[in-house]
């Protein structure tokens, strides 16, 4: 019988996700690719070769609840919702999940943040995203894959904190507020996305490529641990809240920082979009 990984880390390399294939580990494997810009791409890219067996998850359709004008560009579906969708792709409390893409793990991070907060324990993401996979010769599959499906994920304590707009209004200057935007945007120089320019007051930016090197990996845990301690300027890391645009790259910084060992912050998935949907709403620059 094959022995269930445990995953010691959030982030697995391309070998050990080859090993695990390879001893028949009965795992899901997602493909999260995306582009802002281009909905479209990341199916597209799916089409043209993924990792064999992997499933395509779409961030629009399968990881976010319906746009309502205030609520931001990828607001979170409710827990119930996301419990049918994590089913369908035959994820159970007992099933070891790998998610990967092609953007240095900005979006496949969304991901191991939803399933987390669904309680499921048994996800990791893959270290240096499609690219690793790539650069040790393994191969690539066409085909679309049918999921198994299960029925939806049963209901359990979440394993990840989270806060709403108002909350996080009533908090600002008390905790420390992490944006993920690149810099220009955060400093309201530029914004292609959003009708609003600028930043929640009171926000500190680390853009989340900062978490890799110059391989395209996650830095070691010990540099990110330095660097974040930094950031948090000797507060605990439950008192760290962290955004982006839509609150998917804020999950990259949170991944990173639970890859560091630093266990316990939230994240504010509306995030800017939706902080900046409501001019009632502070709004800071520079």
């Amino acid at each position: 019988m094959t022995a269930m990984p445990h995953f010691p880390t959030p982030l697995i390399d391309a070998a050990t996700l080859h090993g695990l294939k390879a001893a028949g580990t009965p795992l899901v494997l997602l493909d999260a690719t995306f582009d802002l810009t281009d909905p479209a791409a990341g199916e597209r890219a799916y089409a043209q070769g993924h990792l064999p067996g992997a499933l395509y998850v779409h961030l629009d359709r399968d990881l976010s609840a319906p746009k309502t004008g205030r609520n931001g560009r990828h607001p979170l579906p409710d827990r119930e919702t996301f419990a049918a969708t994590a089913g369908r792709l035959g994820i159970t409390p007992v099933t070891p999940v790998v998610v990967y893409d092609r953007q240095g793990g900005m979006f496949a991070a969304r991901v191991w943040w939803m399933l987390r907060w669904l309680g499921h324990p048994l996800v990791a993401v893959l270290d240096g995203a499609a690219n690793a996979w790539a650069e040790a010769s393994l191969p690539l599959e066409s085909a679309t894959v049918v999921p198994r499906g299960a029925p939806p994920y049963p209901a359990r304590e979440p394993l990840v904190a989270m806060v709403d707009a108002g909350t996080l209004q009533q908090q600002l200057g008390k905790v420390r507020l992490v944006d993920a935007r690149a810099p220009e945007r955060f400093r309201g120089d530029i914004e292609p996305l959003d009708p609003v320019a600028g930043h929640i007051p009171g926000a500190l930016n680390r853009p989340f490529i900062l978490n890799l090197g110059s391989n395209g990996r996650f830095k070691p845990a010990e540099r990110l641990r330095e660097e974040f301690a930094l950031l948090l300027a000797g507060r605990p890391p439950a008192e760290a809240v962290h955004q982006c645009g839509s609150g998917a790259t804020a999950c990259h910084n949170l991944l990173a920082m639970e890859a560091a060992g630093l266990t316990g912050a939230a994240l504010y998935p509306g995030s800017w979009s939706e902080w900046c949907a409501d001019p009632a709403r502070p709004v800071a620059k520079g």
